[in-house]
């Protein structure tokens, strides 16, 4: 890409992340509006509450790929500079917790934050993704795995970024800053884990 259209990156990125699949996806099955249903969260886990588990499962696999695709077109068009990417990948989760489209109240980040550490540290997106699936299978609550996961991000790719090398503090502090917005995004869950409100995680033959 031109170095005069790299502007063209947090743009694209943006655009890319507020795609809302769960709303879509939802829609496509005749299903209405996710919004008017459960929590009113466009994300997976209340796509799966409210319209099964695979329409779950895609919309969590589309909301991870968008966020992957935004930082890898990133990395083709400036040569795989980490700037660019890092501003790609920030880019994506605020398009998908802020949409334009749904008057900028989307998601909570999970699966598009995940997604866009892939192409940046697919090594931290593993511990991460097991330490939520030990939390989910111990408490049975996703919305904990989810916080606790993120909350541990910076920590798992700041140890894993490169052997022996700590990665670049823009880096590090654009890891933490998604972090932050995924567990803020969390703030209603949080209470209700306070309180004892949450919902669990039902599972098989219960």
């Amino acid at each position: 890409m031109n170095a005069n259209a790299t502007w063209l990156i947090p743009l694209v990125a943006y655009l890319l992340g507020s795609i809302p699949f769960g709303l879509l996806i939802v829609k496509a099955s005749g299903g209405g509006d996710i919004r008017a249903s459960g929590s009113g969260n466009i994300g997976a886990a209340n796509v799966t509450r409210n319209a099964g588990l695979v329409a779950g499962l895609l919309t969590l696999l589309l909301d991870a790929a968008k966020g992957y695709l935004a930082v890898w077109l990133a990395a083709r068009w400036t040569g795989s500079n980490m700037r660019w990417m890092m501003v790609a990948a920030i880019l994506a989760v605020l398009g998908h917790m802020f949409p334009i489209w749904l008057g900028f109240r989307g998601g909570k980040g999970v699966a598009t934050g995940l997604g866009v550490f892939l192409p940046i540290c697919p090594q931290a997106v593993g511990f991460a993704l097991l330490l939520w699936l030990a939390v989910v299978i111990f408490w049975r609550y996703s919305s904990l795995g989810s916080i606790i996961a993120a909350a541990a991000l910076p920590i798992f790719l700041y140890v894993l970024y490169a052997p022996q090398h700590a990665p670049p503090l823009f880096v590090t502090l654009g890891t933490v800053f998604i972090s932050l917005l995924v567990v803020a995004k969390h703030r209603g869950n949080i209470e209700r884990l306070v309180a004892g409100t949450e919902t669990r995680l039902k599972f098989p033959r219960e």
